[in-house]
């Protein structure tokens, strides 16, 4: 299994498992979702989420995911998933909470470096 990363707030997720589907904001604004590896999960958090409360993150199944999947290089040189169009809920096999620490920082949690090993 090939496994990609996406942060979320959690109300976001639980209303997609209403709907049957999911899509981040920047699906309609960049007309892609941002994902990452395992090894990319907290450069992403601290430069894009920091000081937000109520997040989750999403294990996707990558060979499971509907849609197109383009690994692109982003500004930092490095290339990141990008998932073009909504992703069916059935792809994501693992939902873990996601807070920062009492100074702002988030850890890796051991979900994620299980990933790694």
């Amino acid at each position: 299994m090939n496994t990609i990363l996406h942060i979320t707030k959690r109300q976001q997720w639980e209303d997609a498992k209403i709907l049957g589907s999911y899509h981040a904001d920047s699906l309609e604004s960049e007309g892609f979702m941002h994902c990452s590896k395992s090894t990319q999960i907290l450069k992403v958090a601290h430069r894009f989420f920091n000081n937000q409360k109520e997040l989750v993150i999403l294990f996707i199944d990558s060979e499971k995911v509907q849609a197109e999947i383009r690994y692109e290089e982003a500004e930092i040189g490095e290339l990141f998933p990008h998932i073009y169009g909504e992703l069916n809920i059935d792809a994501v096999y693992q939902v873990i909470d996601f807070e920062a620490g009492e100074d702002g920082l988030f850890e890796l949690p051991q979900e994620v470096i299980n990933l790694e090993e």
